[in-house]
């Protein structure tokens, strides 16, 4: 329905009669982060609220209702009938991100106008979503991960980036070996009443 999907890099400041070479065409970028709010009390993790907006546009000769309702050769798309298909396919899904599900949010106009003998119409669709993220404890650089790793778990490690770009971090904590545990009763004359170690294999 488009001649393509890109990432939108400011075509659309370019001028209309720019804009009119590349129509019916679509443009994805991000709309930011609305919001950020913790989501437990240690205030170490937090959700994170972001948009993003894909632009959709097309122009018609036969006018401006043309332009956005399209016409009966496969060629005349029209603005209408991109909204649709660019809210169907991607209203719920997650694209293999670590991201909630897609939400439709609204549909602006940022182009409704004539240029010579053509109408341009180019509306703006957003999404909303949202996903969590982790903050190091006070005071603590990432856990750089040890170059020994295979090449894909590098990758996706949540520090990578700073392995990757020479980085200053931090000792990763160390394995929990054993947890010791005490129970004292009230009016009891034993200390401790229970007391019990749990050992831990790493490994296993």
């Amino acid at each position: 329905m488009v001649d393509g999907v890109q990432s939108y890099g400011g075509e659309l400041d370019a001028g209309l009669a720019e804009v009119v070479r590349v129509l019916p065409g679509a443009w994805v970028t991000f709309g930011g982060i609305q919001k950020t709010e913790p989501v437990n009390t240690t205030r170490r993790k937090y959700r994170a609220h972001g948009r993003f907006v894909v632009m959709v546009g097309d122009t018609n000769v036969r006018g401006e209702e043309a332009s956005r309702h399209g016409g009966a050769h496969s060629t005349e798309v029209g603005t209408n009938n991109l909204v649709y298909a660019v809210r169907r396919l991607l209203s719920g899904q997650d694209l293999g991100l670590s991201i909630d599900a897609l939400m439709p949010g609204r549909v602006r106009t940022l182009f409704n106008t004539a240029l010579e003998h053509q109408a341009i119409s180019v509306f703006a669709c957003e999404f909303d979503t949202h996903w969590i993220e982790l903050a190091l404890d006070a005071g603590r650089y990432p856990d750089i991960p040890p170059p020994t790793r295979p090449p894909e778990e590098m990758v996706n490690h949540p520090d990578y980036l700073f392995t990757r770009y020479g980085g200053q971090g931090s000792e990763p904590y160390p394995n929990l070996h054993s947890i010791h545990a005490s129970i004292d009763e009230v009016n009891s004359p034993l200390i401790p009443d229970i007391e019990g170690i749990v050992n831990y294999d790493p490994d296993h």
